[in-house]
């Protein structure tokens, strides 16, 4: 058929008509759900509220509306409300309350409708409009909205939403496990998908390893800030558009099931959601040590080599690891015996043990299929695996074809001990890494053995798939109706992981259940490790879900060896921090490709700074352990030096995140809420709340533009040297190579040791207390903690004998100085002989000619006292002529274990 140019053009018309019309709509929201109303709102049997809620209007975007509605709301406690929505006619899946224990919603009742739109708790205020039905919640001190669903909520089977508005002033931090490249403040319309997944932690704003629901908010108002944070309970797969003046979630299953925590400071918003998720595991003292591991230490003797090499560069080390080179074939909880042979490792083992150090294997969760494979055998008598159609869901990992232990299960659970218990027989390690628990699968779909080759062959990359496989497409699971960014691609859902479709114990999907595969393995694996001798277990995991913080520590995957990758371990660090999981690091000097030698210097600098300190590297890169380069190995010194020193400041703040969640390693604004000019910064973080860590992030640079709060900045590695700050303008400071700038801020009393090449030898040396007054302050106090115990008991906590809790005081006034200490529970120090061999004062208003101090301890006079002048490491502040000291009583053998007090009187001429 021909066609006239007068129609063709008619035509083309009309369709770019069609085309304008629909590109317009694309950017106009489509409107998924009409909302409902409240038809009911009662008292609860539980103290709370409970309510009925009815669909206003039908629509089938994404499947069907649920027509009613169930509403629970509870002050849980005086700064945690829960606002819980569910189906009112069915059970929906929820994350398990035994794996992340809390209320039970209450039943429907059928008691007197309330006529109040108010329910008030001590801290929070839910307020609430019956048609359409939305919610906010509010401070009771000053009435600021905290969240406001102020738009249509939206309840389907396989989508969810609800919104909230935002102040555009409002600094949001959280929303993870992302790599995030503006920093760790979250920002305006970058994707936020939460979703755990194995994509390397070098792809940017997509979803990683983790998921965790949960933002923090700042805000300020005129100088005065207030933080507070929202955790969407749910572990199905979601996208979170943050938009500035709004957030969105858009969430795949499961329920609503919200809780607002109060604050109104960043630590206590951490300490609240702690309390609620589980307080962070306490960790052993070595696990503060240094950590030494690489992908491709092919037999025992390299891994002997690196130790000996460790100890001949004199850089720290105290826990060597093993990636899957010592298994036979890559089969977990197994040993190659041309390799690693057992006796020898067992000869090996008993010799580091002896020094104090430790040695850590990996295990992943698939368990290769094969019949001579006891592991297995064991697993498939006790149905421990996954299923599909009544099978174990077939994949490919390391060992080729696997089956995933179903950690819902209790008889997975119970077998999963069993075979750490025999593996602990047959080599006693000191700790697990549990990795590719997202979980990983090399194939897509439902696979079965090919029987015409061999799978794998040995020849070509580990992890491309040589299953027969074909792709699971005809299930509402496997390809839902909504797609969420998976992979920032929008990648089908059981993209190389367990089909979707597939079901753990009593019938549960692993639609549902994706994200909590990680954690499920963690609290698994932490009931086995410590049942095996009753020791305080180390776990490090890759996949992590809220909660994950109190059974495991985390590393950040893999990453680059770059300097971007470099300056985005500090974002990703700081955030599993307020996530709950404090022991957190990066892979030191980057997994892969090879670091340049002046990266590896700036990375080791950063890295020994790091909670959890590893240099870790990919089978395919060069050798890269500090010792490989001199250079490196002096940077090595310096900063491991210094780490070492600060153990017990390091195992004090443990001890605090085990009791309160406080981050270890913290954001600036945790110390200083008010400086709204630090809200994003990420180049700089914090140790506790008075030791700032400032590292050289870009190459070729010999000075580093680092931000000062105001008050007194005292170099660590040379306390004479101070930088006075009035404000938060940016001052340079030398970074040659081998050096990193870390400060301790006023006002702080913080515990040192002498340091060493391994923790076991530097907890016994004596103690140093630095105590930071202000500079030249005529009235000043500060304080300090340390904490000491048998780190292999699996409790963390003051009890007589274990343990000794010392609280440290300082002050000065007029130039009399104080010094002193209160002891809980001291008789552990004392057996231990722990002693006090030095006290620094930083500060203080006087000069070394004029200074002749005499010092008292108890009311005896200490005879090594000396004085040395400060002196400005950058000019901020002109103070004329005046002169500060530092007084350093040294001799001291005072037992931390018992109380003293220390006093003199500075002659001071003005």
């Amino acid at each position: 058929m021909s066609i006239s140019l007068t129609s063709s053009s008619a035509i083309l018309t009309f369709l770019l008509i069609v085309l304008l019309s629909s590109a317009i709509a694309d950017t106009v929201p489509k409107k998924i759900g009409n909302g409902y109303r409240l038809i009911s709102i009662q008292k609860s049997s539980n103290g709370g509220l409970v309510g009925l809620l009815q669909l206003k209007q039908k629509s089938n975007i994404y499947g069907a509306d649920i027509p009613q509605l169930k509403l629970s709301v509870k002050h849980e406690s005086s700064s945690r409300l829960r606002v819980h929505i569910t189906d009112a006619e069915k059970q929906r899946w929820e994350v398990p309350y035994n794996l992340l224990p809390r209320e039970k919603p209450p039943s429907l009742g059928r008691g007197r409708n309330l006529e109040a739109s108010e329910y008030a708790g001590k801290e929070l205020i839910f307020a609430y409009t019956s048609d359409p039905f939305t919610f906010s919640v509010k401070r009771r001190s000053n009435g600021q909205i905290l969240f406001d669903s102020y738009s249509d909520l939206v309840f389907k089977d396989q989508y969810l939403e609800i919104s909230t508005k935002l102040p555009k002033n409002g600094s949001l931090y959280g929303l993870g496990e992302n790599t995030q490249p503006h920093g760790i403040k979250l920002y305006p319309n970058d994707p936020y998908t939460l979703y755990t997944t194995d994509v390397s932690a070098i792809n940017l704003n997509v979803d990683l390893y983790g998921s965790h629901p949960v933002y923090m908010e700042v805000r300020n108002d005129g100088g005065e800030a207030s933080a507070h944070a929202v955790l969407l309970l749910n572990s199905n797969g979601m996208d979170v558009f943050y938009r500035g003046d709004s957030l969105t979630y858009k969430v795949i299953g499961g329920v609503f099931d919200l809780y607002f925590f109060s604050g109104p400071t960043p630590l206590a918003v951490v300490d609240q959601y702690t309390a609620f998720v589980g307080r962070p595991a306490p960790m052993p003292y070595w696990a503060f040590g240094f950590h030494q591991c690489r992908w491709g230490y092919h037999n025992l003797s390299v891994v002997e080599d690196v130790v000996d090499s460790y100890k001949r560069a004199k850089i720290p080390l105290d826990v060597i690891w093993n990636d899957d080179d010592h298994m036979d074939g890559h089969k977990d909880f197994t040993l190659n015996p041309q390799n690693y042979p057992r006796p020898k490792l067992l000869a090996f083992l008993e010799k580091i043990h002896a020094q104090g150090m430790k040695y850590i294997v990996i295990i992943d969760p698939g368990i290769g299929v094969n019949t001579t494979y006891g592991v297995y055998q064991r697993g498939l008598a006790s149905d421990v695996f996954i299923k599909y159609h009544g099978q174990p869901f077939l994949a490919q990992v390391w060992p080729g074809a696997v089956n995933f232990p179903d950690f819902l299960n209790p008889k997975t659970v119970q077998w999963w001990g069993d075979e750490v218990r025999r593996f602990h027989e047959l080599v006693p390690v000191d700790g697990l890494w549990i990795d590719m628990n997202e979980a990983s699968n090399f194939c897509n779909g439902l696979c079965t053995i090919p029987h015409d080759r061999i799978c794998p062959n040995g020849t070509g990359p580990g992890w491309e798939c040589c299953l027969d496989c074909k792709n699971i497409t005809a299930t509402r699971w496997d390809d839902p109706p909504y797609k969420i960014n998976a992979s920032g691609i929008q990648a089908p859902i059981g993209y190389k992981t367990i089909a979707t479709s597939a079901y753990h114990y009593n019938g549960v999907l692993e639609y549902d259940a994706h994200s909590l595969y990680g954690f499920s393995q963690s609290i698994a694996t932490h009931k086995a490790l410590q049942g095996l001798q009753g020791k305080r277990p180390f776990i490090l995991s890759r996949s992590t879900y809220v909660g994950s913080g109190k059974y495991a520590a985390h590393w950040t995957g893999d990453n680059k060896g770059t300097w971007e990758d470099l300056k985005y371990s500090i974002s990703t660090m700081l955030n599993f921090g307020i996530f709950g999981v404090p022991m957190v690091g990066s892979d030191i000097c980057g997994f892969y490709p090879a670091p340049t030698e002046e990266l590896c210097n700036r990375w080791i600098e950063l890295g020994a700074f790091y909670p959890f300190s590893r240099d870790h590297a990919n089978f395919y890169s060069p050798r890269q352990e500090l010792y490989q380069w001199e250079s490196v190995a002096e940077s090595a010194r310096n900063a491991l030096g210094m780490r070492y020193k600060l153990l017990p400041y390091l195992y004090t703040l443990s001890y605090e995140a085990h009791t309160t969640g406080a981050p270890i390693a913290r954001p600036l604004f945790f110390t200083f809420p008010n400086e709204a000019k630090l809200y994003d910064l990420s180049t700089q973080f914090l140790l506790g709340s008075n030791v700032m860590v400032s590292p050289v992030l870009e190459p070729n640079k010999t000075t580093v533009e680092a931000v000062f709060p105001p008050g007194s900045w005292y170099d660590m590695f040379d306390l004479a040297k101070v930088i006075v700050s009035k404000d938060l303008s940016p001052l340079v400071l030398d970074a040659p190579l081998h050096t990193i700038n870390v400060h301790l801020y006023e006002n702080a009393i913080i515990p040192m040791q002498q340091g060493g090449l391994i923790s076991k030898e530097a907890r016994t040396t004596p103690f140093t207390l630095v105590v930071a007054f202000p500079l030249g302050a005529k009235k000043g106090k500060c304080e300090g903690r340390l904490f000491l115990d048998n780190d292999e008991l699996p409790e963390m906590k003051v009890a007589a004998g274990t343990s000794t809790y010392v609280e440290l005081y300082a002050k000065v006034s007029n130039g009399n100085v104080k010094v002193w200490s209160k002891v809980r529970e001291g008789e552990f120090a004392v057996e231990k002989g722990l002693i006090v061999g030095k006290v620094v004062v930083l500060g203080l208003r006087g000069s070394a000619a004029s200074s002749a101090v005499e010092v008292e301890v108890e009311g005896r006079p200490v005879a090594e006292v000396s004085t040395l002048e400060h002196r400005k490491a950058v000019e901020v502040e002109a103070v004329g002529e005046r002169k500060h000291v530092m007084v350093e009583i040294g001799g001291l053998e005072l037992p931390v274990g018992k109380k003293f007090t220390m006093t003199w009187k500075m002659r001071i001429k003005d």
